[in-house]
């Protein structure tokens, strides 16, 4: 015979929501260790400043899907070398400039 237990609550500092802990901030400075520990197994963890979100801590291997590969990011003068405007016309008139009666 099977007994229906109510689902275990959340430890103190972090509520229950869709997948992700939610802690606040008190909480997430006092238990930083097991706010990393979730992150990296059950999956983001957000904190909360007054009620709203403010951070959420990821797993690096999360983070590392989220950005571009190293590879990917170039320095601004490769960036720039590789659009091939080799053929575009930058010169510019000559100017004087104007009189001016002061």
């Amino acid at each position: 015979m099977a007994t229906n237990s109510p689902s275990p609550s959340p430890p103190k500092g972090l509520k229950a929501s869709g997948g992700a802990g939610e802690w606040k901030l008190e909480d997430a400075k006092a238990r930083f260790s097991e706010v990393v520990r979730r992150a990296r197994s059950e999956g983001p963890q957000r904190v909360t400043v007054r009620g709203k979100d403010a951070v959420v801590v990821i797993s690096v291997e999360e983070l590392d899907q989220l950005t571009p590969p190293a590879a990917a990011r170039r320095p601004l003068v490769a960036f720039l070398e590789g659009l091939h405007l080799d053929g575009l016309d930058l010169a510019r008139d000559v100017d004087a400039g104007r009189d001016v009666d002061l």
